[in-house]
């Protein structure tokens, strides 16, 4: 009995420095994630909380490649907060749906796929609702404020103008406006190339024969495995210069040179070409230039009231 007794002390002493330890980390650790989910700010009543402050930290300095304070980044998540607020009162609220696909479709800009995205998000330590909610604010609050305000961010043709001159640019150029139908005799896929070839004579002996628009919507409706699409009308600054002078060669009422395509060999066929004015590059990048100043004026002048009536505590303190 007494050899058990002397031998359990140094186990009972190991044991409870053990415990000690345990208890010990268990508390620090237990701590970490108390700090992380300890509310920092509540809007309207919802929290933000340290976690969020830090996940938006990473992502931002994965974004913008350095690391912002601590206050840009719980600015930036109380703004975000009140223009989805905002934006759910005038019923723009997007789905999940809405969102994935907005995210897919950033992956795709960055040629990744929304699961390789996700996969780099984590990786930084990221989730990637921090992301998501990100692209939710963006998206309901330019929806928001174009919806709301379309009329006083239109940009008058004559304030561009005048600025356009104030740089000593030119306002229009010379151009043409085309009118077209888009035709194709189908191949279907996996045709052998003869039968490419063989469409591709029809072509040739339709590109002979018709001499009007009239002529070539007789001849392709009349014809199998044929389509004439309806007119449309584009200007030069709509085309790409191969297609411009292709276009410019043809004479009207005829069909432009054979293409083939996964369609199969599709033409077009010129009903009108006339001299037109367009606006000039300069003068275009001028009126974008002039609706996003327009845009991100109001834009901050709309948050700043929609920040002045909101309710915004700090539990602990700034």
């Amino acid at each position: 009995m007494t050899i058990m007794t002397t031998a359990s002390l140094p186990t009972r002493r190991y044991l409870l420095v053990l415990s000690f330890l345990l208890a010990l980390f268990l508390l620090l650790g237990s701590g970490a994630r108390l700090h992380a989910q300890t509310i920092a700010v509540m809007v309207n009543g919802e929290p933000i909380t340290n976690y969020d402050i830090e996940q938006r930290a990473k992502l931002n300095a994965l974004t913008g490649g350095k690391t912002p304070d601590r206050k840009t980044v719980l600015d930036e998540l109380i703004d975000e907060k009140l223009k989805i607020k905002e934006a759910k009162k005038f019923g723009v609220d997007p789905s999940a749906g809405d969102i994935d696909q907005s995210f897919g479709g950033m992956a795709q800009r960055m040629r990744l796929s929304g699961d390789q995205l996700t996969k780099v998000l984590e990786g930084k330590g990221i989730r990637p609702d921090t992301l998501k909610q990100r692209i939710r604010a963006d998206m309901v609050w330019t929806s928001l404020v174009r919806g709301r305000f379309k009329e006083s961010l239109q940009v008058g043709e004559k304030d561009v103008a005048n600025a356009v001159k104030e740089t000593g640019g030119a306002v229009e150029a010379e151009a043409f406006e085309y009118r077209m139908q888009p035709v194709v005799l189908i191949v279907p896929r996996g045709a052998p190339q003869s039968e490419f070839e063989g469409r591709r004579k029809e072509a040739d002996s339709l590109r002979e024969r018709v001499t009007s628009c009239e002529e070539a919507n007789t001849s392709f409706k009349s014809m199998r495995n044929a389509a004439i699409r309806e007119i449309v009308v584009k200007t030069s600054a709509d085309l790409p210069q191969s297609l411009r002078d292709i276009l410019d060669k043809t004479p009207v009422g005829h069909l432009t040179p054979p293409e083939v395509t996964k369609q199969g060999i599709e033409m077009v066929a010129l009903c009108g070409r006339k001299a037109t004015t367009v606006d000039t590059p300069k003068k275009r990048e001028m009126r974008d230039k002039m609706y996003v100043q327009k845009y991100e004026a109001k834009s901050k002048a709309y948050l700043q009231e929609v920040r002045k009536a909101a309710m915004i505590e700090y539990p602990g303190g700034r």
